[in-house]
């Protein structure tokens, strides 16, 4: 007979980390190859600036200093961590992930890792399969991480996405809990509308050019979409956890566009009491990164505190998406 596994019967989140490049970049800046206005950009999207990385802001660079971050967070010391999943899409080799060296860099060089490709809704595929990790027993801590460089596969000329995308990571430590601290997890895809979000060229395509390829959106099509279908998921999941939108402190959406926030707070029917992120505002869209990222702007700007109850939703490329009710660390 086969031995099964067995892990913690609850898991929570028990730290978070990110990390922010360090250039800020206006509107005034994108505006330099786009014909559009300062106006157009902030009502269209709510963003005023983002952030781009340097040189040496690499997908590691930023990944590890979020990791670290996360780890001096939760107390957890690194060589307990089992797994790393590292969810980007700009991470912009094949082989080998870039989560091994995530790993190392961190002080966990044994662990299991490896990197998925959701999307915007990245980090929380991330978190959904970390706890299932850590209840399944096939880590006791896992680090979940969400990083994108957009701005190296974004196409500056376009006036529908330069001015959108950005850069920075953001992680999370999952554990065993004495409560639950993740709800279950609603998530799926929309196959049929692959090409709203997409990569323009396909590597072939840039094979001996020595460009990258780059990003490609319908605005029209995922907006509709993510206003209103995302804001059914993000009601499954407070369903599935036996949540109320009142009982909620917190509601953190990837941070894709301001016009699609309020649009899912208004389905929702939030209360005035909860907080919602607007972290878009100053960091642009980050994919994978922007949950994470939003979460620990809210911390610091004292909005958001440990044990308060957040809905996080991701959404985006595939089209993606999953929602999940988590306690604050």
């Amino acid at each position: 007979m086969i031995t099964a596994s067995t892990g913690s019967q609850y898991a929570g989140i028990l730290g978070i980390g990110s990390y922010r490049p360090r250039r800020a970049v206006p509107n005034s800046e994108i505006l330099e190859q786009i014909d559009s206005s300062d106006e157009w950009i902030q009502t269209r999207s709510g963003i005023k600036e983002r952030r781009w990385a340097s040189e040496d802001e690499t997908v590691l660079m930023m990944s590890v200093n979020a990791a670290k971050e996360a780890l001096q967070d939760s107390g957890i010391d690194p060589s307990e961590i089992g797994c790393v999943i590292v969810a980007t899409v700009t991470h912009l080799y094949q082989t080998p992930a870039i989560a091994t060296r995530i790993a190392v860099e961190v002080g966990a060089p044994t662990a299991a890792a490896f990197d998925i490709s959701a999307a915007c809704a990245g980090f929380c595929y991330g978190v959904a399969m970390a706890n299932d990790l850590v209840r399944g027993g096939s880590a006791k801590y896992v680090l979940a991480i969400g990083v994108e460089r957009l701005s190296d596969i974004t196409d500056r000329t376009d006036r529908g996405t330069a001015f959108i995308f950005a850069d920075g990571a953001g992680a999370a430590i999952v554990g065993p809990t004495d409560e639950p601290g993740i709800g279950p997890v609603v998530w799926g895809s929309d196959g049929t509308q692959h090409q709203v979000i997409s990569q323009k060229e396909s590597w072939q395509e840039v094979h001996g050019n020595h460009n990258w390829p780059h990003l490609t959106m319908d605005g029209n099509p995922v907006f509709r979409w993510a206003s209103f279908e995302m804001a059914k998921a993000a009601q499954k999941a407070l369903d599935v956890a036996g949540v109320k939108a009142e009982q909620l402190d917190l509601f953190v959406p990837h941070q894709a566009n301001m016009r699609i926030t309020d649009a899912m707070r208004r389905t929702l029917k939030l209360p005035e009491h909860v907080k919602v992120a607007r972290d878009i505002e100053r960091q642009g869209n980050t994919s994978a990164a922007s949950i994470p990222l939003a979460i620990t702007a809210m911390r610091e700007a004292g909005e958001a505190k440990s044990g308060d109850l957040a809905l996080i939703i991701g959404f985006g490329a595939g089209l993606v998406y999953a929602a999940q009710v988590i306690r604050l660390p």
